[in-house]
């Protein structure tokens, strides 16, 4: 070949690979080979933006160009980068990510400021923005600052901002309880009654959604409703019940808490004479069975591992039946939980379920497997030292816990028949109205989407006394019951497609390999270890037994088997220093081993398919 046609050659393949590579970085085509996915979107993802109607833009604030950035959140910026543009090519032109850096000093500085973004102090005393704002119409939401240690649930957070962008009005949560949550309002001169505070958990869901109040003799549930919160139900009329369950039939997620011993009623019932209503009882909330729950309102749960510290009579003392849950206690995937670190749970009930097709169950909080169960009643008298030897069936317990998934209606025969009392008109001879009747034509058998529903087998972690210490206008959570009910009702009234998101693993992938190679080798040098630790602590009893001879002048005299076991004892103990050694090394040299073969494999890999896709073409043409 002559020299004009090589140059020429080698300018058509640069050209061909610069042309290659513009074509490839225009093309969506993507392979995501990392473990759980961590590029790619979930189906609920994709849903959300899909449904876009209006145009979201999305600005991604990260102080790139600081030198003083620490790797881990470089690299953490780029995997948030990556995900927004899976969103934005999801969104088929709706989503438009644009990415800044926002310098010291800088109209972009100030724009993120304005934005609201939380400015990161690193060690060198250098200010970083990292970040995002999503802007829809005159509607914004950000994400003030990202947290590497928060990446198991970057895509939830992401979909969420997006999601709650587009809502312009406040979510109508209904809430029916017989708890005094709620402030009682303002006070009556006329009626010399002074205002009750609500409790603080209340406040925080107000702050998010319009809580519309229901009464618990209500037959039918308010209008446009986007979710509903059931908290400790007492003896609902089956027309409640059976309105509740169209609701949750309808696909409105729902959250209900019962209680087998509130302490709220306990207390109002203290002074009652035998013979009334059992102090504390929560009323069993029949639907549950129907969707497959199994729920005892006369036991109550303890757990000696979680026990919390009360003061008892002789002094503080660990009380089973009070749970201080910690972190092995919930559930790391799901959004409501995973950011937890305690919850105090006042003499809890507790779940099972019962598998049924097509519905998925999940348990968000559950005791550890020391966990018993106690009658309601014996708890209420029994000494608070005394009730740990009463637990029984010890066994791990599900306090808390999502259901998605067609349910079965509790009212398979229809809406349940009006008392004669109740009917209108019962002493002429009109008939009844159809409207509730079990033929009624809006009746629904089982669910017409998925449904959502959460249970709580407690209620009294929703009061101040359990969660917080106010000062004034300002609480002072002292554990996490106010996030947890901050966390349940607002995974539960985002869309559908948020709360099927579940927690990714992070993009931090240990090295497996090593860590048991490490883990095999320090195993090896541990019981060696040890074995030197007993061999020691022989030759010391021995020296102490030689202690308790002395003699007059008080001089130690050691006989010549102890000289003799010393000495063998160093002897033995040089031998295992120089085993120790031969471990170290030899773990080392296997450790370098891997390294120099993952070496070579990354070096030479290209290279080598190079070089055979050069042979097989060659050979190829020949061929021809």
């Amino acid at each position: 070949m002559k020299l004009g046609n090589k140059l020429s050659a080698f300018l058509l393949i640069a050209a061909g690979l610069v042309l290659a590579n513009f074509i490839a970085s225009r093309l969506s085509l993507r392979w995501d080979t990392t473990h759980e996915s961590l590029y790619t979107l979930s189906e609920g993802s994709r849903k959300l933006v899909a449904a876009l109607n209006e145009p979201v833009r999305i600005d991604f604030y990260f102080s790139r160009s600081s030198e003083a950035v620490p790797v881990t959140y470089k690299n953490y910026a780029t995997r948030v980068q990556e995900m927004l543009r899976q969103y934005a090519l999801a969104s088929r032109g709706q989503l438009t990510l644009q990415v800044i850096d926002p310098r010291p000093d800088t109209p972009e500085e100030e724009r993120a400021t304005t934005a609201g973004l939380t400015p990161q102090m690193l060690a060198t005393g250098e200010k970083i923005y990292f970040g995002l704002v999503a802007t829809q119409a005159d509607q914004q939401k950000s994400i003030p600052s990202f947290n590497p240690q928060r990446e198991g649930f970057l895509e939830y957070d992401l979909s969420q901002l997006v999601f709650s962008v587009q809502q312009t009005t406040k979510r109508r949560l209904g809430l029916l309880t017989s708890l005094p949550l709620q402030s009682s309002g303002p006070a009556n001169p006329m009626m010399r009654r002074q205002p009750t505070p609500g409790q603080y958990v209340a406040t925080e869901w107000e702050r998010v959604f319009e809580l519309v109040p229901i009464d618990a003799s209500a037959t039918e549930l308010p209008a446009n409703l986007d979710a509903l919160a059931v908290i400790h139900p007492q003896r609902l009329s089956p027309k409640t019940e059976y309105a509740i369950d169209q609701f949750i039939l309808s696909g409105k997620p729902t959250l209900i808490a019962v209680d087998p011993a509130s302490q709220h009623f306990k207390q109002q019932a203290q002074g009652m004479m035998f013979g009334g209503p059992q102090p504390g009882a929560s009323s069993d909330f029949s639907p549950l069975k129907a969707y497959g729950f199994t729920y005892d309102a006369q036991s109550v749960i303890g757990d000696p591992f979680f026990a919390a510290d009360v003061q008892g009579q002789s002094g503080i003392i660990r009380y089973p039946l009070w749970l201080n849950l910690q972190k092995p206690a919930f559930n790391a995937d799901s959004a409501a939980t995973a950011q937890l670190s305690s919850l105090l749970l006042i003499e809890p009930g507790a779940f099972t379920f019962n598998e049924q097709p097509g519905v998925t169950y999940t348990a968000l909080v559950q005791t550890s497997s020391e966990a018993g169960a106690v009658p309601a009643m014996t708890a209420q008298f029994a000494a608070p030292e005394t009730i740990g030897r009463e637990l029984k069936d010890p066994g791990t317990r599900v306090l808390a816990a999502l259901v998605r998934g067609k349910l079965k209606s509790a009212f398979p025969t229809g809406a349940p028949e009006p008392k004669a009392d109740e009917k209108p008109g019962a002493d002429s001879p009109a008939k009844a109205p159809d409207q509730g009747s079990a033929t009624s034509k809006n009746h629904l058998q089982e669910s017409t989407s998925s449904s959502t529903l959460l249970v709580v087998a407690d209620t009294d972690w929703l009061f101040d006394a359990y969660s917080l210490r106010r000062l004034g206008s300002y609480a002072l959570p002292f554990n996490d019951n106010l996030a947890f009910g901050s966390n349940t009702l607002e995974t539960l009234a985002g869309s559908p497609e948020l709360i099927a998101l579940r927690g990714k693993g992070s993009s931090l992938r240990p090295f497996t390999v090593v860590q048991e190679m490490e883990r095999e080798a320090s195993s090896r040098y541990q019981a060696r270890l040890q074995s030197l630790d007993d061999k020691l602590a022989e030759i010391q009893h021995q020296l102490t037994e030689l202690q308790s001879k002395k003699q007059g002048a008080q001089r130690l005299i050691a006989t010549p088997e102890v000289k003799k076991a010393v000495d063998e004892f160093r002897k033995q103990e040089a031998t295992t220093n120089a085993e120790r050694r031969a471990i170290r090394k030899a773990l080392r040299e296997d450790i370098e081993a891997l390294g120099n073969r993952l070496l070579l494999l990354n070096l030479f890999t290209s290279p080598l398919l190079i070089i055979a896709g050069g042979i097989w073409y060659q050979r190829s043409r020949r061929a021809a």
